[in-house]
């Protein structure tokens, strides 16, 4: 029988941070995402590892 499901990742994301922004903030982040063919959580990872990276 095949093996079904998601392939594993070579570096899991397990850890989980919750996050709030007002209306405004989080319209920029959609526009930003959707400018860039990303999805918001796209945009934020890419946000924090340019900021861990400076």
């Amino acid at each position: 029988m095949a093996v079904m499901g998601r392939p594993k990742l070579e570096t899991p994301k397990k850890n989980r941070v919750t996050v709030r922004f007002d209306d405004k903030e989080f319209q920029k982040l959609q526009e930003r995402a959707e400018k860039n063919n990303l999805t918001v959580t796209e945009i934020i990872r890419n946000c924090v590892e340019e900021m861990l990276n400076s």
